[in-house]
């Protein structure tokens, strides 16, 4: 495919939050060390505020999403006005990237692009390059928005269960909140965003998954009958699974700034298993109340804590809590998860459980405490609780409230009960299988360097 002497040259065109940029990236690592060039291609506004490792293997370039000069996150953009100016603005301006890469002796090989963002795919065949959608969720998660978009699973979902092929019976709640509020209080734009990354799927070369073969197997081997499938997960660091990529020790491209000493230094001071850590990602906000009870739930517990409290949510923590639990927790704004999750301290992880989370606990042998909270997360909680036997789900009550009590009593069977012997065995089981899975001649090892064959 590439002119004899020329590396083909993959751009990375991820959706613009930290679940979608890691995981892309971190593929991008591994074709780079397969010798070929990787360009990370994201917004204007968001270049300008990410933290980037000045060693990084891969370059970046800006398209613009509409917002060159302010953060549509915290400047009340809604998603239903974001997503179709980024489609407009970025696909010119993708457009106007590739001529220019072209134009300087750069020419783009491939454009792996973000599910979400499958305008992107156009952008790609009009040029006559590889065409490669990436999936930044679940197989299982990603199998229901198909059905979705085929008209297959219709919406409101009104049966007692939704059953479809190669997954468990699941309730309605365990599929998705979009689905399950579909045209009553969440906005159908929402989900028909989700399901339409499928609308065009059919014309891509290859579809991307940031999972591993034996975690979802069948529905692995269900999706390959429709397109060419790759799982080629899970993408963390190399250093904390094959160790094969020298000096990858980190996502290097970060849009928060983690408080690394603050955590390390406070962790290393703690017996092995004794820390219960808690965190809800970048986007997930929990409610004042839910706040409280999450607070009162580790104040009661007889373990250590660490908690991650983003800034903007702090003033939600009941008055004098930071003070009163010193003596057992610290609370920190962001911290390095990974080195967090991999320390012999930790004991559980209090999780709402977006993928990646779910995808590095599950590599690192670390059993959960599963409270999902939107999208994605029920489905990804169902499968750690029944299908991998990971974690237990702690659910809400009638006012939506997931109440002191039931977090304490998961949290206890999980460091202390029977249970939780069996789920932490379960644990260092799906570690072994991530790590192989990515290690030299595993499926997903086995998967990049049939892709990356591909591009020359």
């Amino acid at each position: 495919m590439e002119k004899k002497g020329r590396k083909p040259h993959v751009l990375i065109v991820p959706n613009t939050g930290q679940g979608h940029i890691t995981p892309m990236v971190q593929f991008g690592k591994r074709l780079v060390s397969k010798g070929i060039k990787v360009t990370l291609v994201t917004s204007v506004y968001l270049s300008k505020s990410m933290h980037v490792d000045p060693e990084s293997s891969i370059a970046i370039e800006t398209i613009s999403d509409g917002f060159d000069e302010i953060d549509p996150r915290n400047a009340g953009i809604t998603s239903k006005v974001y997503f179709p100016s980024f489609r407009i603005n970025g696909s010119r301006t993708l457009a106007e990237l590739i001529e220019k890469l072209a134009n300087n002796g750069q020419p783009a090989t491939a454009i792996v692009y973000d599910g979400l963002l499958s305008w992107a795919l156009d952008v790609a065949k009009q040029y006559g390059l590889l065409k490669v959608a990436f999936f930044t969720q679940s197989c299982a998660v990603n199998s229901i928005n198909y059905h979705v978009n085929k008209k297959l699973l219709p919406l409101p979902i009104t049966g007692s269960h939704v059953s479809l092929p190669e997954l468990p019976p699941l309730l309605p709640t365990e599929t998705s909140l979009f689905l399950l509020v579909y045209g009553k209080t969440s906005p159908p734009h929402l989900q028909e965003l989700v399901s339409n990354q499928f609308s065009n799927m059919d014309e891509a070369d290859w579809v991307l998954f940031n999972t591993f073969y034996k975690l979802e197997e069948k529905i692995v081997d269900w999706m390959a009958k429709l397109w060419k499938v790759a799982t080629v997960g899970p993408t963390l660091p190399s250093m904390y699974l094959d160790k094969r990529i020298e000096d990858d020790k980190d996502y290097g491209i970060k849009l928060f700034k983690p408080k690394t000493s603050d955590c390390m230094n406070w962790l290393n001071d703690k017996p092995i298993g004794s820390v219960v850590y808690v965190s809800f990602g970048s986007v997930a906000i929990l409610s004042q109340e839910q706040t409280e009870e999450l607070a009162w739930a580790l104040k009661g517990i007889n373990c250590y804590f660490l908690w991650v409290v983003r800034d903007s949510l702090e003033t939600k923590l009941p008055d004098k809590f930071i003070e009163e639990t010193s003596d057992k927790g610290l609370i920190v704004s962001w911290c390095p998860q990974l080195a967090v999750l991999a320390h012999e301290s930790i004991g559980c992880f209090v999780t709402h459980c977006g993928f990646n989370s779910v995808l590095e606990a599950l590599s690192l042998g670390v059993p959960m405490v599963a409270m999902p909270q939107w999208i994605d997360q029920p489905t990804n909680a169902k499968f750690v609780e029944d299908v991998w036997g990971t974690g237990i789900r702690v659910l809400p009550d009638e006012k939506d409230l997931v109440e002191r009590q039931v977090l304490q009593k998961a949290i206890k069977e999980i460091m202390e009960g029977e249970k939780g012997k069996v789920i932490k065995k379960n644990a260092m089981k799906w570690k072994e299988l991530a790590k192989e899975a990515i290690d030299e001649g595993g499926s997903s090892d086995n998967n990049i360097n049939e892709f990356a064959a591909a591009l020359f």
